[in-house]
């Protein structure tokens, strides 16, 4: 059984800084593209920033400049750095991974989702 366990969501104020983290954990084989979405209430899910297994980045326009999406592959884990935090970035956060568990083909698996909020 695969799980990815988010962390590092909360309140902050506008102007303010976050790191997510989203750890896999079971019988992963591989680990390939890794990815953070957001919802926010009333909202679509949307891809915030992904990153592929060789670093290779890309990010929503509304995010550019201001998050920064990472890896550590020997941890399985993948980061989220948000500064400069605005009110419209309030979401709840949610990690995807695609991921080889035991033998392929990959499969697509979805984090339980971190609050963020931005506000003063």
């Amino acid at each position: 059984q695969v799980q990815l366990v988010e962390s590092g969501g909360g309140l902050v104020q506008p102007g303010g800084s976050l790191r997510l983290s989203c750890a896999a954990s079971g019988s992963i084989f591989s680990m390939y593209a890794m990815g953070w979405y957001r919802q926010a209430p009333g909202k679509q899910r949307e891809l915030v920033a992904a990153i592929t297994s060789g670093g290779s980045t890309n990010y929503a326009d509304s995010v550019k400049g201001r998050f920064t999406i990472s890896r550590d592959n020997a941890k399985n884990t993948v980061y989220l750095q948000m500064n400069s935090l605005k009110p419209e970035d309030t979401a709840v956060y949610y990690c995807n991974a695609e991921l080889v568990v035991d033998s392929p083909p990959a499969w697509h698996y979805w984090g339980q989702g971190t609050q963020v909020t931005v506000s003063s």
